[in-house]
């Protein structure tokens, strides 16, 4: 899985990335400060499976931090996006190349007013536009792929009666695009596809615009909700918009994380507070203290629950432990594997996940709760724990 974190300059996207992964990338208060895409481990953050058995996971991957499971997955930080890179503008080509395999976006939004579209200083900017921005430019990107080869692939289609959403899909086939993506939207938007030369520009532009929102589907990172102007902009942004959407500060999380990391405090992605580990100066309690203050009234710094809701919620993704009867591997590890898998799918599906020879030898699987047997039917639901059994 690989999610893209996009947006145009000075939105605090870089800022998000780094609070999200921790990686070292540059922060700087001027537009393109990232040139080429950077990527890391970000994690959703789920309970410890382990604690209901009196046990402590031990990850092979990711972490385990008082009772929670920190379950990583790609994340991609892309060059900031202006109006135009649909035709190659600012880094628009190199931008888009990146974000092709991309499973789902979160877009990053400045709230403070405080930077235009070219992420230069201003004053009550609207956010609203850069969102508007953001959405023509990959509506662009998507109907400039299919118009390249519009007029000999309809033809194509009808002559030969090829089939449509698989030639539709083969054309996105870099962008992740399936023949049942396709079909899902013809349904949506009754075009008819045996005759697509009769599709007006303004359809197949609807078209890709469904398809676009479909295969991309992408989540507001409402950024600097801390500002004068961020709770304002945040009730424009999310009355105007139908994106999942959540409120954030990237700059505190990356400051909590920070402090945890050297030991300064306690902390806990996505909770409400967090502990002095030792004795704080001055700066460094007004700092921290500030930061408390805006999570009393925000609820949390919202970074993790970004993370969550792409992966849970939009993307429709769950976690799944191998768990046998002992949890432990053969070295003793406690639950050392967790796998992201998307809803829908079957304990058969789990057992091909964990080995081709699994899934091809498949008997059954036991739940690690109930020691109860299931077939290979099973429809998997978040936080089961299974054991494969095999011929």
């Amino acid at each position: 899985m690989l999610i893209g974190v996009l947006g145009r300059p000075n939105t605090g996207k870089s800022t998000f990335f780094k609070a999200a992964t921790l990686m070292d990338v540059l922060i700087a208060p001027y537009p393109f400060a990232t040139i080429k895409a950077n990527h890391a481990m970000a994690y959703v953050k789920i309970n410890d499976l382990a604690k209901e058995f009196g046990k402590v996971s031990n990850p092979r991957e990711g972490y385990v931090k008082d009772g929670f499971r920190f379950v990583p997955f790609e994340l991609m930080d892309v060059a900031g996006l202006v109006e135009g890179a649909s035709e190659g503008k600012g880094l628009g080509n190199a931008f888009l190349n990146d974000l092709a395999g991309a499973d789902a976006f979160i877009h990053v939004v400045d709230l403070s007013g405080e930077f235009d579209s070219n992420g230069k200083p201003t004053k009550d900017f609207d956010p609203s536009i850069d969102i508007r921005m953001i959405e023509r430019e990959l509506d662009l990107w998507y109907v400039g792929i299919l118009k390249k080869v519009w007029k000999v692939f309809v033809r194509t289609v009808e002559m030969q009666h090829s089939n449509f959403a698989e030639s539709v899909a083969k054309q996105f086939s870099g962008l992740k695009v399936t023949p049942e993506d396709v079909k899902h939207i013809l349904l949506k938007s009754n075009l008819n596809p045996e005759h697509p030369t009769k599709w007006t520009e303004e359809e197949v532009f609807k078209f890709s615009q469904m398809l676009r929102k479909y295969t991309k589907p992408m989540v507001i990172a409402a950024n600097k909700i801390d500002t004068p102007n961020g709770p304002d902009n945040f009730k424009k942004i999310k009355a105007e918009f139908d994106y999942p959407m959540v409120p954030c500060f990237a700059d505190g999380e990356l400051a909590l994380r920070e402090a945890d990391k050297h030991g300064l405090i306690h902390y806990i992605p996505g909770e409400k507070s967090f502990e002095a580990k030792k004795e704080l100066n001055e700066k460094q309690k007004l700092a921290l203290g500030n930061i408390q203050k805006e999570i009393n009234e925000f609820g949390s710094t919202g970074i993790q629950e970004v993370l969550n809701k792409t992966v849970f919620d939009v993307l429709n993704y769950i976690c799944i432990f191998p768990a046998g009867d002992k949890l432990a591997d053969s070295k003793g590890n406690i639950l050392p594997d967790c796998y992201l898998m998307r809803q829908g799918s079957t304990a058969l599906d789990f057992a091909y996940r964990l080995h081709s020879d699994i899934g091809k030898n498949f008997v059954k699987a036991i739940d690690v709760r109930t020691k109860k047997a299931v077939g290979k039917e099973y429809q998997l639901k978040h936080m089961d724990g299974f054991e494969i059994i095999t011929k």
